[in-house]
Protein backbone atom coordinates (compact mmCIF):
# COMPACT_ATOMS: atom_id res chain seq x y z
CA UNK A 1 0.00 0.00 0.00
CA UNK A 2 1.43 3.68 -1.03
CA UNK A 3 1.63 6.50 1.23
CA UNK A 4 -0.99 8.46 -0.74
CA UNK A 5 -3.81 5.18 -0.23
CA UNK A 6 -2.87 5.59 3.01
CA UNK A 7 -3.84 9.26 3.13
CA UNK A 8 -7.03 8.40 1.36
CA UNK A 9 -7.94 5.57 3.64
CA UNK A 10 -6.87 7.53 7.08
CA UNK A 11 -8.48 10.86 6.42
CA UNK A 12 -9.69 10.96 10.09
CA UNK A 13 -8.34 12.85 13.09
CA UNK A 14 -8.51 11.23 16.08
CA UNK A 15 -8.54 12.80 19.37
CA UNK A 16 -6.23 10.66 21.49
CA UNK A 17 -8.17 11.57 24.64
CA UNK A 18 -10.96 9.52 23.88
CA UNK A 19 -9.84 6.89 21.71
CA UNK A 20 -9.30 3.35 22.68
CA UNK A 21 -6.15 3.37 22.55
CA UNK A 22 -5.68 5.85 25.00
CA UNK A 23 -4.16 5.03 28.44
CA UNK A 24 -0.85 3.38 29.37
CA UNK A 25 -1.77 0.06 28.42
CA UNK A 26 -0.86 -2.22 25.11
CA UNK A 27 -2.29 -0.78 22.31
CA UNK A 28 -2.84 -0.50 19.07
CA UNK A 29 -2.70 2.24 16.67
CA UNK A 30 -4.12 2.30 13.26
CA UNK A 31 -2.77 4.47 10.18
CA UNK A 32 -4.33 7.88 11.19
CA UNK A 33 -4.73 7.66 14.88
CA UNK A 34 -3.00 9.90 17.04
CA UNK A 35 -2.48 13.33 16.89
CA UNK A 36 -1.95 15.37 13.65
CA UNK A 37 -0.59 18.65 14.26
CA UNK A 38 0.86 21.12 11.18
CA UNK A 39 3.87 21.92 13.35
CA UNK A 40 7.35 23.83 11.67
CA UNK A 41 6.09 23.45 8.45
CA UNK A 42 5.66 19.46 8.35
CA UNK A 43 2.62 16.87 9.33
CA UNK A 44 3.16 15.37 12.72
CA UNK A 45 0.73 12.76 13.73
CA UNK A 46 1.68 11.06 17.22
CA UNK A 47 1.90 7.59 17.76
CA UNK A 48 2.91 7.58 21.38
CA UNK A 49 3.61 10.52 23.67
CA UNK A 50 5.77 11.42 26.88
CA UNK A 51 2.38 10.56 28.61
CA UNK A 52 1.88 6.99 27.54
CA UNK A 53 5.58 5.88 27.55
CA UNK A 54 5.68 7.53 30.97
CA UNK A 55 7.84 9.59 29.68
CA UNK A 56 10.55 7.19 27.65
CA UNK A 57 10.33 8.27 24.56
CA UNK A 58 8.15 10.02 22.01
CA UNK A 59 7.16 8.49 18.47
CA UNK A 60 6.20 10.33 15.56
CA UNK A 61 4.73 9.72 12.14
CA UNK A 62 6.67 12.71 10.23
CA UNK A 63 5.80 13.68 6.48
CA UNK A 64 7.48 16.99 4.98
CA UNK A 65 7.18 18.28 1.38
CA UNK A 66 9.19 18.91 -1.47
CA UNK A 67 12.17 21.07 -0.34
CA UNK A 68 11.20 20.95 3.36
CA UNK A 69 14.32 21.95 5.92
CA UNK A 70 14.50 22.38 9.61
CA UNK A 71 16.84 24.92 11.15
CA UNK A 72 19.88 24.13 12.35
CA UNK A 73 19.57 22.86 16.08
CA UNK A 74 20.94 21.16 19.11
CA UNK A 75 19.21 19.11 21.01
CA UNK A 76 20.35 19.00 24.64
CA UNK A 77 17.99 16.82 26.35
CA UNK A 78 17.16 13.89 24.03
CA UNK A 79 18.42 11.70 21.20
CA UNK A 80 16.69 11.26 18.31
CA UNK A 81 16.41 8.41 15.44
CA UNK A 82 14.32 8.64 12.23
CA UNK A 83 13.61 5.65 10.09
CA UNK A 84 12.64 6.75 6.60
CA UNK A 85 9.65 5.01 5.15
CA UNK A 86 9.70 7.10 1.86
CA UNK A 87 11.72 9.73 0.14
CA UNK A 88 15.04 10.93 0.93
CA UNK A 89 16.66 13.31 3.04
CA UNK A 90 19.87 14.91 3.43
CA UNK A 91 21.05 15.29 7.33
CA UNK A 92 23.78 17.81 7.97
CA UNK A 93 25.73 17.54 11.20
CA UNK A 94 28.37 19.04 13.17
CA UNK A 95 29.62 22.16 14.83
CA UNK A 96 28.43 24.22 11.13
CA UNK A 97 27.06 21.01 8.94
CA UNK A 98 30.22 20.13 7.20
CA UNK A 99 29.17 16.55 7.53
CA UNK A 100 25.97 15.31 5.43
CA UNK A 101 24.07 12.03 4.70
CA UNK A 102 21.75 10.73 2.86
CA UNK A 103 19.12 8.44 4.04
CA UNK A 104 16.11 6.84 1.85
CA UNK A 105 13.76 4.84 2.50
CA UNK A 106 14.61 1.88 4.81
CA UNK A 107 17.53 3.64 6.74
CA UNK A 108 17.66 4.62 9.88
CA UNK A 109 19.02 7.89 11.05
CA UNK A 110 20.81 7.85 14.21
CA UNK A 111 21.26 12.21 16.23
CA UNK A 112 22.73 11.63 19.85
CA UNK A 113 22.09 14.58 21.97
CA UNK A 114 24.38 17.55 22.17
CA UNK A 115 25.51 17.25 17.82
CA UNK A 116 24.11 20.33 16.31
CA UNK A 117 22.21 19.06 13.17
CA UNK A 118 19.66 19.94 10.46
CA UNK A 119 17.62 18.00 7.43
CA UNK A 120 16.79 18.60 4.06
CA UNK A 121 14.06 16.75 2.26
CA UNK A 122 16.13 15.86 -0.89
CA UNK A 123 14.30 14.83 -4.40
CA UNK A 124 11.09 15.79 -6.09
CA UNK A 125 8.41 14.47 -3.73
CA UNK A 126 8.13 14.62 -0.13
CA UNK A 127 9.43 12.22 2.55
CA UNK A 128 7.63 10.13 5.17
CA UNK A 129 9.85 8.89 8.43
CA UNK A 130 8.77 7.75 11.76
CA UNK A 131 11.18 10.06 14.03
CA UNK A 132 11.64 8.59 18.09
CA UNK A 133 13.03 10.71 20.17
CA UNK A 134 14.31 9.62 24.04
CA UNK A 135 13.45 11.25 26.05
CA UNK A 136 9.91 12.44 26.13
CA UNK A 137 9.19 15.92 25.75
CA UNK A 138 9.87 17.36 22.56
CA UNK A 139 6.04 16.59 21.16
CA UNK A 140 4.82 19.51 23.66
CA UNK A 141 7.25 21.85 21.60
CA UNK A 142 5.46 20.32 18.80
CA UNK A 143 2.35 21.43 20.01
CA UNK A 144 3.57 25.24 21.57
CA UNK A 145 4.57 26.13 18.21
CA UNK A 146 2.30 24.10 15.56
CA UNK A 147 -1.40 24.07 15.44
CA UNK A 148 -4.08 20.68 14.73
CA UNK A 149 -4.42 19.45 11.44
CA UNK A 150 -7.39 20.23 9.42
CA UNK A 151 -6.53 16.78 7.43
CA UNK A 152 -3.80 14.51 6.96
CA UNK A 153 -1.50 16.18 4.27
CA UNK A 154 1.69 18.55 4.93
CA UNK A 155 0.44 22.28 5.81
CA UNK A 156 0.51 25.13 3.23
CA UNK A 157 3.50 27.30 3.32
CA UNK A 158 3.96 29.23 6.22
CA UNK A 159 6.66 31.14 7.40
CA UNK A 160 7.25 31.17 11.59
CA UNK A 161 9.64 34.45 13.06
CA UNK A 162 12.87 32.72 13.71
CA UNK A 163 12.95 34.37 16.83
CA UNK A 164 9.71 33.29 18.30
CA UNK A 165 10.41 29.58 17.34
CA UNK A 166 14.31 30.26 19.35
CA UNK A 167 12.25 31.24 22.38
CA UNK A 168 9.94 29.08 22.62
CA UNK A 169 12.57 26.29 21.69
CA UNK A 170 14.97 27.60 24.56
CA UNK A 171 11.92 25.90 26.98
CA UNK A 172 12.34 22.68 25.77
CA UNK A 173 16.79 22.52 25.62
CA UNK A 174 16.28 22.58 22.14
CA UNK A 175 19.06 25.53 20.74
CA UNK A 176 17.74 26.77 17.23
CA UNK A 177 21.34 27.60 15.62
CA UNK A 178 20.16 29.76 12.30
CA UNK A 179 19.22 28.36 9.08
CA UNK A 180 20.88 24.87 7.63
CA UNK A 181 24.08 25.54 6.50
CA UNK A 182 23.95 25.53 2.21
Amino acid sequence: MSWSSIIVLADRYVDMSTSPAAGTGPAVLRAGDGEALWSVGALLIGKADGERTDGAYTLVDHTAPAGYETPYHCHHREDELFYVLDGELDCLYGEDGENEIRAGPHDTVVLPRDIPHGFRVAGEGPCRLLVCVAPAGLEEFCREVGRPADRLTTPPPESMDPATLAEAAADYDLEILGPLPV
